[in-house]
């Protein structure tokens, strides 16, 4: 079996490696990324008719200024981006499934002006007609370096999977800085425009059917599987 490589933030990270163990994977990475907020001040929530979310580090890296902001209710991408609102003090309005563009889709039809409360780094989206977004920045993604002992295991070839835009570009950023060899590996990613911003040369590119982890994972796990010389 082939190793798995995970390259995500915390607590992403640690929640897709116990997973992927779990599913019997030999798993291997490191966060890559250490996430941590920026300066920001909260708009008027009168201004507003709800909050778009995009990732649940908008709840765990707002600080305070966001109880200003909790009369709004919040679209939120996922189930887990929903879950840190409500911890939060915040009511969900919708709760998408299939990232935030069909999130937004979804609202389509209605005259909104929509909150976006977003890392630095992060999807441009499509305007239906009728709604209107501004984008505050709250966190952002600081890259860190892929560990000696990744370095060496990836030499020899294995599976990536990639959850976002972000960890798709460090990643080639990585093995280019290091000399590494992209078509010993194999890519899992979580979407479309996350393999176009992985780049060419890898061994192949497989797109999960659903942009969530237990899809991805699913997929990185038939990846494994596969024999290494076929």
């Amino acid at each position: 079996m082939k190793p798995l490589f995970l390259f995500r933030p915390e607590p992403g990270w640690s929640v897709s490696a116990q997973t992927a163990r779990a599913m019997g994977l030999d798993v291997h990475g490191s966060p890559l990324f250490t996430i941590e907020p920026v300066p920001w001040d909260a708009p008027s929530p009168t201004d507003y008719d709800g909050i778009l979310v995009g990732s649940a580090n908008v709840f765990r890296h707002g600080g305070k200024k966001l109880d200003k902001l909790t009369k709004l209710p919040v679209h939120a991408v996922g189930e887990a981006t929903a879950d840190a609102a409500r911890r939060a003090g915040f009511l969900v309005g919708r709760t998408g499934r299939g990232g935030l563009q069909n999130l937004l889709d979804d609202l389509d039809g209605r005259e909104l002006h929509l909150l976006r409360l977003a890392g630095e780094d992060r999807v441009t989206l499509r305007l239906p007609d009728g709604i209107r977004v501004d984008t505050w920045i709250l966190y952002r993604a600081v890259p860190d370096g892929l560990r000696k002992e990744d370095r060496a295991l990836l030499a020899r070839g294995g599976v990536v999977a990639l959850h976002s835009g972000a960890a798709a570009e460090r990643v080639k950023v990585e093995f280019d800085r290091h000399g590494l060899d992209r078509a010993r590996v194999d890519l899992a990613v979580i979407g479309p425009r996350v393999a176009e911003m992985a780049g060419e040369g890898w061994g192949a590119v497989h797109t999960a059917d659903a942009p969530g982890d237990s899809e991805l994972l699913a997929l990185a796990q038939a990846l494994c599987k596969t024999d290494p010389e076929g």
